[in-house]
């Protein structure tokens, strides 16, 4: 494209998000493709049912349930998830709040025909789907947790060396239809600390309240990036998040399936009353079915919140605080996750990784459907 065309097209689609709400210029120029603008510190990773980068410790996935091809469940993030545990040699620990996928099952069943120690803590509600059942047929260790509150984590530890964690399910629905991101994290700190949570669930039967706050490494250091680790209930992740919205100066986006934590609903309006650029989209199935849902409250301060515009769903869980710290896991936004299910987050400090879910956040709010 000549730098003119460029030019143009930038002018255009400034034109159109303008007439769309206040929010800031987009830095992508397809409604459901990936982002087209390279970004310094990162490199594209082609997908054909989503899309991805690598950074020099990390690598980000974002599904697209957009994508033609993910009504056909292929070529999306679980790719290069089942690479990844295909290349494990020691172990491969699973904590999933649900297992579907036949592509992760099927690596986790090679892994453990290879000698990898494979081992996996689940809901036990859903415990009785096919995948978990097959795994357990075949001598892989699969432990519930066996109370009234969710084992809601969605991670991955592999080799004691590095995690793959965010929203997404492993599932058919959460890698395909839903709106999901996924995070690779290669820091054998990180590790330890996903190890010990997940050992203390496997090992030691401790769930949700049960579990006490032994997170070895809460913050660490990756080339100047720092990263907090917090898991709930056990370590407060309420209390966390508070003083990172709190910081804002510039701006709040969030991505949130289930937004009810009265708390946090509270600071985002007085954000907004400070002149903070606020914007968010929400799950609308849970908008409609929540009781307590802040949509309501959002809306009647005339905050630039929206509901999803997808058939599945919107199953973010993401806080995106003055374009440079991002808030990302399992942990919805709600009473539930501070206080009964087993959760986890991470608070990134880097504009780069938080470059990456600004643009998932603009194309999904493209997609939404508006409220005026």
């Amino acid at each position: 494209m000549k730098p003119s065309r460029a030019f143009f097209v930038l002018l255009v689609v400034c034109f159109v998000l303008s007439a769309c709400g206040n929010i800031p210029p987009l830095p992508v120029t397809e409604t459901n493709g990936p982002p087209q603008t390279p970004t310094v510190g990162v490199t594209p990773v082609e997908l054909q049912a989503g899309y991805g980068v690598r950074g020099p410790w990390f690598e980000l996935y974002f599904t697209n349930p957009a994508s033609p091809l993910s009504p056909q469940g292929t070529g999306g993030v679980d790719g290069p998830l089942v690479a990844a545990i295909d290349a494990a040699r020691l172990s491969v620990d699973v904590a999933a709040y649900s297992l579907s996928l036949n592509s992760v099952r099927n690596a986790l069943l090679y892994a453990h025909d290879r000698g990898a120690t494979v081992r996996v803590v689940m809901e036990s509600e859903n415990m009785d789907r096919s995948d978990p059942q097959i795994l357990i047929e075949e001598g892989i260790p699969v432990i519930g947790d066996n109370r009234d509150g969710l084992m809601h984590d969605k991670f991955i530890v592999i080799d004691k060396s590095e995690v793959w964690v965010g929203s997404m399910n492993f599932t058919d629905g959460g890698a395909y239809e839903d709106n999901n991101n996924l995070m690779r994290i290669h820091s054998t700190k990180i590790a330890e600390n996903y190890l010990k949570e997940f050992e203390e669930m496997f090992s030691g039967n401790r769930f949700g309240e049960d579990v006490v706050p032994e997170t070895p490494n809460p913050t660490i250091t990756i080339d100047e990036t720092r990263i907090d680790t917090y898991f709930s209930p056990d370590d407060g992740a309420l209390a966390a998040i508070i003083p990172v919205l709190e910081s804002a100066q510039e701006s709040i986006y969030f991505l949130a399936y289930s937004f009810t934590s009265n708390q946090l609903g509270e600071i985002v309006r007085q954000k907004a009353e400070a002149e903070v650029e606020i914007a968010g989209v929400m799950d609308d199935e849970q908008v409609r079915s929540n009781q307590g849902t802040e949509f309501d409250p959002f809306r009647q301060s005339e905050l630039n919140v929206r509901m999803d515009g997808i058939d599945g769903l919107m199953h973010h869980k993401v806080f995106i605080v003055d374009e440079k710290i991002v808030v990302m896991g399992s942990y919805n936004f709600s009473q539930n996750a501070e206080v009964r299910n087993d959760e986890n987050i991470l608070i990134i400090y880097d504009p780069v990784i938080a470059e990456q879910f600004l643009f998932e956040f603009h194309r999904v709010y493209r997609q939404a459907q508006r409220n005026d």
